[in-house]
């Protein structure tokens, strides 16, 4: 398998040189040689009949459009990967680039919904594959992402990935990354632009999740209202049989007041398909907000080797007046001057380690902080296009229904107006 490295394609610049916006605009990406897609969902059963035991598969569909690639092993190549998968491959990334805002996962259970639905309905695990494959798209166009060799393995390894991916020791990464975020970090300096980004990454969770919270309401009433005008047509047209000369009038409202009816239905897809537009950005507020732990568990790092040199300090510090030892310290007596040469000496070795473990640290969040930076202003730059683009849709779709109805009402009018007197 060929990496970044070796790709016959070379990025215009080292990834450890992207600084700015512009810098992740001018890399090579995966998706500029690759068309990827999810061309299909499928139902498979575990061997029980019971309906939890059945899971989905979706098929991967990867085919080159530049001829002199060389990075994936064939020109078209498709596979089939569950959900589950998925999120291995994503939470690898999230432990193998802390420094990334790394693309979210599609909701694995329903959320907002303003009807009755679950994980196998037909409607939900088509929504799924949609998020699932702008995932991959999202991955593949990210230049830090897209070359990993797990990643390109995911897309083409049929069998044996979830080994390789295994032994790459990122679930060991995880889990002690699990372990030190448990516990409640409290910097006695915290970085102000970091704090800043979390903050905002709280509050964009918090407004999203209450744009989709009451979004969900009105269009379960909405919902609701418009299926009541089939009453209106139901009621219009058993009326229009027992009228002579208002009858035509009363036949053609009806219908209008079923068209009322009947367009909530397309109405309200594409609204889900909306709705699951900012919930990507929902779920992406989560991803910074682990960026800037990830950035808290290096300052704190940082700060732990610079307490660890103080106190090491003031260790050698009563060393050198021969106060290290127990007996001297509760008698008050000074320690010979060979038993103080050797504490002295010992201790100066071990802060001379201190000294390399803060430059290690210090280097460490240093190079964290200039890749997160760059990180951040590109998803903001791409946050600020999405939101834009799928606000202006949403409230343009509501003007259209809202349009239609008031036609169909115009319409109605129309009719009972024209019966004759």
């Amino acid at each position: 398998m060929m990496s970044a490295d070796n790709s016959p394609i070379k990025p215009s610049k080292s990834f450890n040189e992207i600084e700015i916006v512009e810098d992740f605009e001018n890399q090579d990406t995966l998706l500029k040689h690759v068309d990827i897609s999810i061309v299909e969902s499928e139902k498979r059963a575990n061997g029980t009949l019971h309906v939890r035991d059945h899971y989905t598969v979706y098929l991967i569909d990867l085919k080159v459009n530049d001829p002199e690639y060389k990075l994936v092993q064939s020109k078209i190549s498709t596979i089939w990967r569950r959900y589950t998968e998925f999120e291995q491959i994503h939470d690898y990334l999230q432990v193998k680039y802390p420094h990334v805002v790394i693309p979210p996962l599609p909701e694995k259970r329903v959320l907002y919904a303003w009807r009755k639905s679950d994980t196998t309905d037909p409607e939900f695990i088509e929504r799924r594959r949609a998020g699932l494959e702008n995932f991959l798209l999202r991955v593949a166009s990210h230049p830090r992402l897209c070359f990993d060799d797990q990643f390109i393995n995911f897309l083409q390894q049929e069998h044996g990935w979830r080994e390789t991916i295994t032994d790459s020791g990122y679930l060991l990464l995880a889990e002690n990354k699990l372990k030190s975020l448990s516990v409640s970090i409290r910097l006695k300096k915290p970085d102000p632009e970091i704090e800043s980004v979390k903050n905002y990454g709280k509050q964009l969770e918090t407004n999203l999740g209450n744009f989709l919270y009451t979004r969900s309401k009105i269009i379960e009433k909405n919902y609701a209202l418009c299926k009541l005008h089939a009453d209106y047509g139901k009621l219009f047209s058993e009326w229009s049989v027992i009228e002579k000369e208002m009858g035509d009038g009363l036949q053609k409202a009806g219908h209008y007041f079923d068209s009322i009816a009947d367009s909530i239905d397309a109405m309200a897809e594409d609204e889900e398909q909306l709705a699951d537009q900012l919930k990507e950005y929902l779920f992406y507020a989560g991803a910074l907000q682990h960026l800037c732990t990830n950035h808290e568990a290096l300052q704190r790092n940082l700060e732990i080797a610079h307490d660890t040199l103080n106190n090491r300090i003031a260790e050698r510090n009563r060393a050198a007046a021969g106060k290290s030892g127990l007996m001297s310290r509760l008698f008050g007596t000074t320690e010979p001057d060979i038993v103080r040469d050797q504490s002295t000496r010992a201790l100066d070795t071990k802060l001379l380690a201190d000294r390399q473990a803060i430059d290690t640290a210090h280097a460490q969040l240093q190079e964290f902080t200039k890749k997160a930076t760059a990180e951040i202003e590109f998803f903001q730059k791409q946050k600020d296009r999405d939101l834009h683009e799928s606000l202006v849709s949403f409230i343009t779709l509501q003007v259209k229904a809202a349009k239609k109805n008031l036609q169909a009402w115009t319409q109605i009018k129309e009719c009972i107006q024209n019966m004759p007197a």
